[in-house]
């Protein structure tokens, strides 16, 4: 099943779909997300979001001053800043 992903600036929703693989900085450190993740909050650093799409293109987003949320394969990235770097890349 593949996780419902949503990346949301103060201003827009810089990115949405579905992806099998969701990895952001956190104040902790790295976190990857893959289906059947526990549900989570966590605070984000500033840094990126590297989401893997189902076809394996990858998509980066750089984010901070935010949150990412985790809950039942439904990702949600909220930031006070956050733009999409790149989109479409084959993942190697």
């Amino acid at each position: 099943m593949p996780l419902t992903v949503s990346v949301v600036s103060a201003e827009q929703e810089v990115w949405n779909g579905e992806a099998k693989q969701v990895i952001a900085r956190t104040q902790i450190g790295e976190i990857g997300i893959l289906s059947g993740h526990e549900p989570v909050l966590a605070i984000l650093a500033a840094g990126t979001v590297r989401i893997t799409q189902s076809d394996g293109n990858l998509v980066v987003a750089s984010a901070e001053d935010g949150f990412l949320s985790v809950d039942h394969d439904v990702v949600t990235v909220v930031a006070r800043n956050a733009e999409l770097v790149s989109e479409g890349q084959k993942q190697h």
